[in-house]
């Protein structure tokens, strides 16, 4: 799964570590999102996508072979 987390956040003019206070988890937990090393539990893609004001496939996408 693929997301423009990092495009959204510049977006909002919000770093990792603000992004990652506003959905309660690590800023290290936002930096493997944006380098696709981890996948979000449905809550947290949900948090985040409030956070965006945007639907949740809007941030997260899936590539054609997945």
């Amino acid at each position: 799964m693929k997301n423009n987390i990092k495009v959204e956040r510049a977006m909002l003019g919000l770093t990792q570590e603000e992004l990652a206070v506003k959905v309660s988890v690590s800023r290290q937990t936002i930096n493997a999102m944006e380098a696709n090393k981890y996948v979000p539990s449905t809550v947290l893609a949900l948090k985040i996508a409030r956070v965006f004001k945007k639907p949740v496939e809007s941030i997260f996408f899936l590539e054609e072979n997945e």
